[in-house]
């Protein structure tokens, strides 16, 4: 055949990481094998693939077609490598689980320790990623596993409800909005009185969105994850939404306060536990679901 899986891959790889060093590190290849392997297929299929001409190198239109199904092709020997792997030992060579930062990482880590006494050779990746973030790594890297917040259905998944996590609006007791008359009276925060003040949030890591309960106002502090989320809200720096396993304790203490807010101090969402149907887990997986969703027998 003129089609060479490498080669389409070390297309894929230069394209995707945006030039041939870092696709070199990428395929563990020196620059000058991946050049060599695109040039040979260009030859071998009589077409220009890559332009040259610029200071990074881009597809052609015929480099863009090529590539496209080059890619499925690429899937589709993933998918045929994997099915032999799990057929020979039923465990994967790797698990790569991608967890939004507002669930408790704790919950994910007793179960990656579980899988880990009983002995399980798969080679873990856990990433932690934000709101839209979480789903888009999901996708962009092929992740096997994924506990989302905020989870767009897609056909080609399975997903699972989790049980619900609650979250507090919270201020610091030195903060306007908790020292003000709303502290010795039964009048709860508006809108426009959250509007005045800094919101502290956390940032979409996909950069593709934005938190959907944020309150709309001009000055939005936004951090890189829940724990600076809590230091900034006990240095008073403004206000915001904390998940109650990370608030409790502080709540308890006095160190932070529950903020009465006309609309509601607490909201629930359901996390979920998503798979893939297109490389359904093998035998890490599977109890890693297990584990995830509660049904931990042996």
């Amino acid at each position: 055949m003129k089609v060479d899986l490498e080669a389409l891959q070390a297309l894929d790889a230069v394209i995707r990481h945006g030039g041939y060093a870092q696709a070199a590190v990428q395929l563990n290849k020196v620059s000058s094998a991946l050049s060599y392997q695109i040039r040979k297929l260009e030859d071998q299929l009589r077409l220009p693939l890559l332009d040259r001409s610029g200071y990074r190198v881009r597809l052609t239109p015929e480099g863009e077609a090529v590539l496209a199904e080059g890619r499925r092709l690429l899937q589709q020997a993933g998918r045929i490598e994997a099915l032999a792997e799990q057929l020979a030992t039923g465990w994967e060579a790797r698990l790569l689980v991608v967890v939004d930062g507002i669930l408790p990482l704790a919950d994910t880590l007793q179960a990656l320790k579980r899988l880990a006494d009983e002995g399980a050779p798969t080679r873990v990746q856990l990433k932690i990623e934000f709101l839209g973030g979480v789903q888009y790594r999901f996708e962009k890297e092929r992740a096997d596993l994924m506990l989302a917040k905020d989870y767009l259905p897609d056909p080609a998944c399975r997903a699972q409800a989790l049980p619900a996590v609650e979250c507090v609006l919270c201020v610091a007791p030195g903060h306007p909005l908790a020292t003000s008359d709303r502290a010795t009276s039964d009048r709860a925060a508006s809108l426009a009185d959250l509007q005045s003040h800094v919101e502290l949030t956390v940032q979409d890591s996909s950069e593709r969105g934005a938190d959907r309960n944020l309150f709309g106002g001009e000055r939005v502090f936004h951090l890189s994850g829940f724990v600076a989320k809590r230091q900034a809200l006990l240095m008073g720096m403004g206000f915001g939404w904390l998940p109650r396993y990370l608030a409790d304790e502080h709540l308890a203490d006095g160190s932070l306060r529950e903020l009465g807010y006309e609309g509601g101090s607490r909201y629930r969402f359901t996390p979920w536990l998503v798979e893939r149907l297109d490389r359904p887990p093998g035998r890490a997986g599977r109890r890693l679901v297990d584990l995830l969703s509660g049904r931990d027998e042996a």
